[in-house]
């Protein structure tokens, strides 16, 4: 066990204010619009993704989401990215 803290009676130091300089909450969790589709994965895959949204304890359809937003992000013409040469 750590050594204990003794505490002075009285004042302790000037008090004064500090800034706020957190964003409120709405602003921490952005909103974007999303679209409900129906899609078939392979159990293996869904599996995967419920072990680890439990182990990190989250959702596993927004840890699936976010894999894809990713994928497109990295892969859309428009991300500002050099485009890839495929060889097809």
């Amino acid at each position: 066990m750590s050594k204990r803290i003794k505490y002075a009676k009285g004042p302790i130091d000037e008090v004064r204010t500090v800034e706020d300089f957190l964003p409120p909450p709405s602003e921490l969790v952005p909103k974007e619009s999303v679209e409900k589709v129906t899609i078939a994965l392979s159990k293996r895959s869904v599996e995967f993704f419920r072990a680890e949204a439990k182990r990190h304890g989250t959702q596993y359809q927004r840890m699936i989401r976010a894999l894809l937003d990713r994928y497109a992000q990295l892969n859309a013409p428009s991300s500002g990215s050099m485009e890839r040469t495929r060889g097809r």
